[in-house]
């Protein structure tokens, strides 16, 4: 038997609305042709204004689910976007430590679109420590970031402090900057930064960075390198929330579908 398409474990939420968290990885993936493999780090409850309770996955459970796969299905890349719990984070360190050749995006969730905080200063703590050093790229927000290297006294400085603590590469986007377009900064070790520009959509949009990162990693999965990964997911994302609409009373919903003309 003969793999068709590249493999990518993906580690979220269960977002009760379908727009972010798990359903989103799995949307993104089958667009860009890769096989999603979910693994629930929490159960949450929100809507598409905020999110108001999470209740993080029991850390066994986890590691069960994850081995059992990793030992039957190949994986070619892992995508990490909500973790409930610093036993998550404890979990996925050990796990990535014994896949340490598969690479590794990190979207590090810190709020909900309505301002919810997800896990708390404990959970960036170990993030920071356990995680980035296994990260091969990281997609914070300008909000996010700050939170991640709060000592900082600029978004540059944020960048190569959090490079300083081990992850290859980070995409900073800049869809939460008060500025006419949006400006999204690729940082590398020891590389110049790599500046991408997009017009500002209109509205809000709830899962967008979720798609992001899981674009990055099915193109990684797909063996592009890391400039064609992250300059082809942007796009991917760019499109998919230019054809959202608005189903709830809140923000809008990316349509990772965009591409699928048929119409019944």
């Amino acid at each position: 038997m003969i793999a068709t398409k590249p493999t990518v474990m993906c580690f979220s939420g269960l977002d009760p609305t379908g727009g972010a968290g798990l359903q989103a990885d799995i949307e993104t993936l089958f667009s860009i042709g890769c096989h999603c493999t979910p693994i629930a780090t929490a159960q949450t409850v929100q809507n598409t204004q905020n999110a108001f309770s999470m209740v993080a996955t029991d850390p066994a459970l986890l590691v069960q689910q994850s081995r059992a796969v990793l030992e039957d299905i190949s994986v070619q890349c892992f995508k990490i976007g909500l973790l409930g719990s610093v036993e998550t984070i404890e979990v996925l360190y050990t796990l990535l430590k014994d896949y340490s050749a598969i690479p590794v995006v990190l979207d590090p969730i810190a709020f909900a679109g309505g301002g919810y905080e997800f896990g708390g200063d404990e959970v960036l703590d170990a993030l920071r420590s356990l995680l980035l050093p296994l990260t091969t790229v990281l997609t914070p927000n300008t909000d996010e970031i700050k939170r991640l290297a709060p000592t900082a006294d600029s978004l540059d400085a944020c960048a190569n402090e959090l490079l300083d603590l081990g992850c290859q590469h980070l995409l900073l986007t800049g869809t939460h900057a008060q500025t006419p377009g949006v400006e999204n900064r690729l940082y590398s070790i020891h590389q110049d930064v790599t500046v991408f520009n997009w017009p500002r959509l209109e509205y809000a949009y709830h899962g967008s960075g979720c798609t992001l990162a899981a674009a990055i990693a099915g193109y990684l999965a797909h063996k592009l390198n890391i400039n064609d990964a992250v300059q082809r997911a942007q796009r991917f994302t760019w499109e998919s929330l230019s054809h959202g609409s608005r189903v709830g009373f809140g923000q809008h919903l990316p349509n990772r579908s965009y591409w699928n003309k048929q119409r019944l």
